[in-house]
């Protein structure tokens, strides 16, 4: 005889995450924006594993199609937040470094030791390596000797010595890292590689960020303004918090609330050529002063002066520091 499955006779209860699903694919018409407080929920029972597989691949997957916004941004980061226990540490910039380089080498890494080297406390995060053919600063931290640290206590160690301090997104925000593994398998970026951009788990004095894709720099100033952030954006090289010297940079601001916008012009006089190879030797030859390579060296300048610009100064002040910074620095690596 053969057994058929039973029946089912009782409508089963909806699951509570289930709302927000809905929320953001009911249709064309029927669809909208989660509100901040539905999204802080929302991502508050992603962290809280109260979610099923199924339901977090179509929650990502709708708001990437739907593009999410300032106050959805705001809500996860504000979720995340709550759960995060960070220690009191001091820390002047916030620096995440999430897209890797293939253009160019990562001269920003070279930026941030030599604000270190300042008196300049930086925390980087990262969520490491994810896409084939770029380089990633996780790739580079030994090569450079920037600390990799594991937990808070190695970071308030390491902004103590020398002001730098990197940490991977995995040890302080496991399901955020989990969430951005799911890259290879839903065959998208999520819209969690760009949250993770605004984070700031220290409550830096200012957030830098690197938005690539035109009309989301704004959507990240407005959502850290919603969140009472000093923040900066820009569209960086590459995607990681880097100016390029060869192109007119806009600045995208928030401080107490309130937006700003400055245009800095291109540095360069004329277009440098993008170099066939990365050869991450060349990083150290130029910290150590061994070689003149003019891209390279506007690059990381401007790069110092954005992150002096985040700090209070002004862009020809933030230069001139920069530039004086740059020619003192300890060369040895």
């Amino acid at each position: 005889m053969t057994d058929f499955p039973s029946l089912t006779l009782e409508t089963p209860a909806e699951h509570p995450f289930a709302q927000f699903v809905r929320i953001l694919g009911k249709g064309k018409r029927g669809a909208r924006d989660l509100t901040r407080e539905e999204a802080r929920q929302a991502m508050g029972m992603v962290l809280d594993e109260q979610v099923e597989d199924t339901q977090l691949g179509a929650f990502l997957m709708l708001l990437r199609h739907k593009e999410e916004s300032s106050e959805e941004m705001a809500g996860f980061t504000q979720a995340l937040r709550e759960r995060l226990q960070t220690p009191a540490l001091a820390v002047d910039l916030d620096w995440p470094t999430y897209a890797g380089k293939k253009r160019h080498l990562p001269w920003y890494l070279l930026a941030a030791k030599c604000l270190g080297q300042n008196g300049v406390r930086i925390f980087m995060h990262g969520g490491g390596a994810h896409t084939a053919g770029r380089l990633y600063t996780e790739q580079l931290l030994g090569f450079l000797n920037i600390p990799l640290c594991r937990d808070w206590q190695q970071v308030g160690a390491a902004l103590d010595d020398g002001g730098l301090a990197f940490m991977p997104l995995v040890d302080w925000a496991p399901q955020m890292q989990r969430m951005i593994d799911l890259r290879n398998t839903l065959g998208l970026r999520s819209p969690i590689h760009s949250l993770a951009r605004i984070l700031n788990p220290l409550g830096a004095r200012c957030g830098l960020q690197s938005i690539f894709h035109p009309g989301y720099q704004a959507v990240h100033r407005d959502a850290s303004g919603l969140l009472g952030d000093t923040t900066i954006v820009i569209k960086g090289d590459g995607g990681e918090v880097e100016i390029n010297p060869d192109a007119d940079s806009h600045l995208y601001g928030t401080r107490d609330g309130v937006s700003w916008d400055e245009e800095w012009p291109r540095l360069a006089e004329q277009r440098h050529v993008k170099p066939q190879s990365l050869d991450p030797e060349h990083l150290k030859a130029i910290w150590r002063g061994d070689v003149e390579d003019s891209y390279p060296q506007l690059a990381l300048i401007a790069t110092m002066a954005l992150a002096l610009r985040g700090l209070g100064l002004a862009r020809e002040d933030a230069l001139e520091q920069a530039r004086q910074y740059w020619a003192a620095r300890d060369r040895s690596i």
